[in-house]
């Protein structure tokens, strides 16, 4: 009795095991779609600042050629200090982020910070965007 429910158990799942009857090939084609898709879509990064948190924005050749992306940007909780993130070098353009990070030093006077950021092998950079989130705060033109 356990030898036949056994054999018919082995039945059953090799039968789920058949010919596929075509959608197999479809979800493949949605799958591989939906990934390509979902790779190509950039999400931006959250921003930490409203726009009056902002100011200042300057952006100049450095003695080496790089450019040098400087402003000013606010952080009510003394903890947080405001800096410039990775940029993202694109030809001739640029994009920076204002980001925070743990401040382990002193707070600074009002709470204002300078920030700077010179953006290695930018030497061909001729405009820079300062963005926050998917807002734009600044758009820069390098005077070289």
């Amino acid at each position: 009795m356990n030898r036949s429910i056994f054999l018919l158990c082995a039945a059953a799942t090799l039968c789920g095991c058949g010919q596929s009857d075509g959608n197999d090939a479809r979800q493949t084609a949605v799958n591989a779609a939906s990934t390509a898709t979902a790779s190509t879509e950039k999400r931006s990064p959250y921003c930490f600042f409203k726009d009056e948190e902002t100011k200042g924005w300057k952006a100049s050749v450095a003695k080496d050629g790089n450019v040098t992306v400087t402003g000013k940007a606010h952080v009510k909780d003394s903890r947080y200090k405001p800096e410039l993130g990775q940029p993202e070098v694109t030809g001739s353009s640029a994009e920076v982020r204002p980001t925070i990070s743990v401040n382990s030093g002193y707070a600074s006077p009002d709470n204002w910070w300078d920030v700077s950021f010179t953006i290695p092998d930018s030497t061909a950079v001729d405009h820079v965007k300062v963005l926050c989130g998917s807002k734009t705060l600044a758009e820069l033109l390098v005077k070289r």
